[in-house]
């Protein structure tokens, strides 16, 4: 397995199913290559006791090079059956935070580290006292170390290059699982990928923070096209589910949901601005509400930098979006403007041709259509063939003047 990505609820998930299908295969061993910037404490500890649970060998194994298990994903590291890490990998910097990544207060913080330390211990028990003191020190000072050091401290059992020297270090190795000792058989043995399935993939999508910002982004700029332009289904359907995707994202991630007042605001700001022009000056006062906003959601201080929106593509969404209602309002106002192209209003001002006409009323050929006219006051004499223009429009009578 690849857990790949931070500690949410859908990694639980996959992890979960991973020792189910692990189980149900009678497979030798389990091994789940981590690479993460930590996640929520719960979910960490639900993960913890899937793997302490498992039939099978479960072996956490820190990998690509470059990769790291931080925060909750040392512990997770701790509790495997066989711990093990690739070269150039890093582990640690475990300290408790609040849910937004915020300090937790005093009293808080200091029950959570107590009973995170008291889970180390139970994880690092055989591994003898110094992998313990330094799985709590990641814990009390937030310490991270290098692969070698970990390994030194006995706080991970192997260093391996890659699936095949793990594979050939692990073989013979004894673990102890809820069912006993096992002694494990790996030396050429058959791998098989138990790959994310295609739901796990999509709302592994929509916990990312840029993923949840874009689609709150679209489904507010749909939903304003649908109200500019009542009428249509499509917008307005775009619009609700992107919204409904984004919601989700949110309350997976670490969000401040103060945020929320500055985009309701730029979305009163938006339509104010279709409903009644203001030259654009709402539409600008909406934009630096909807950055701000977005801005206050996603990027509040604390919030774990992994879960942070980019920066420039909130300004970009935002500049963008003004710019859409600023042509918006530039077609409200142009068609404001306009005259109009059906029905009677659109005669006022069009020139036909009299074909009878005796005294001050008679028949006059507007375009295709044969219309009763009669002459306005201060029309002169109108006769048969002159050009007349329309002034007026009475039910169906027009008011005409000679040109």
């Amino acid at each position: 397995m690849k857990a790949d990505g931070p500690v949410m609820p859908i990694m639980e998930d996959y992890i979960k199913r991973g020792i189910l299908t692990a189980e149900q295969k009678n497979a030798e061993a389990l091994i789940i290559e981590l690479n993460t910037p930590g996640g929520e404490i719960i979910t960490m500890k639900n993960i913890i006791a899937d793997i302490r649970a498992s039939k099978v060998p479960v072996i956490v194994y820190v990998s690509p090079r470059g990769a790291w298990a931080a925060s909750a994903g040392a512990l997770i590291t701790m509790s495997g059956h066989v711990a093990a890490m690739a070269p150039e990998t890093s582990i640690g910097a475990a300290s408790p935070v609040g849910g937004s990544g915020e300090d937790l207060g005093e009293t808080m913080k200091a029950k959570e580290m107590e009973a995170l330390k008291a889970i180390v211990r139970t994880l690092t028990e055989r591994r003898g006292e110094k992998a313990t003191r330094l799985a709590e020190s990641m814990i009390d000072s937030a310490k991270a170390v290098t692969v070698t050091e970990a390994r030194e401290a006995g706080l991970i059992d192997f260093i391996a290059d890659d699936m095949d020297d793990l594979l050939n270090q692990l073989d013979g190795f004894t673990v102890v699982t809820a069912d006993g000792e096992i002694v494990l058989h790996t030396r050429n043995a058959a791998t098989e990928d138990l790959k994310v399935s295609l739901i796990e993939q999509l709302l592994f999508i929509l916990t990312n923070s840029n993923i949840a910002f874009l689609l709150l982004a679209i489904g507010v700029q749909a939903i304003l096209i649908e109200i500019s332009s009542p009428g249509g289904w499509a917008a307005g359907f775009i619009g609700v589910v992107c919204l409904t995707l984004a919601v989700y994202g949110m309350g997976v991630l670490s969000v401040n949901w103060f945020g929320f007042i500055f985009l309701i605001t730029a979305f009163v700001l938006f339509i104010l601005d279709i409903k009644a022009p203001t030259h654009g000056a709402l539409t600008t006062a909406g934009v630096a509400s909807f950055i701000t906003g977005s801005l206050v959601l996603f990027n509040s201080p604390g919030t774990p930098e992994f879960q942070r929106v980019s920066v420039p593509l909130v300004v970009s969404m935002g500049v963008l979006l003004g710019l859409l209602f600023f042509g918006l309002l530039l077609l409200a106002l142009r068609v404001q403007h306009t005259p109009a192209l059906t029905g009677v209003e659109s005669m006022h001002g069009k020139t036909g041709t009299a074909r009878t006409f005796e005294g001050d009323a008679g028949q006059v050929q507007l375009e295709s259509e044969l219309w009763s006219a009669e002459k306005s006051a201060e029309s002169d004499a109108i006769g048969k063939g002159d050009l007349v223009e329309v002034v007026e429009v009475r039910g169906l009578r027009l008011i005409v003047k000679k040109k």
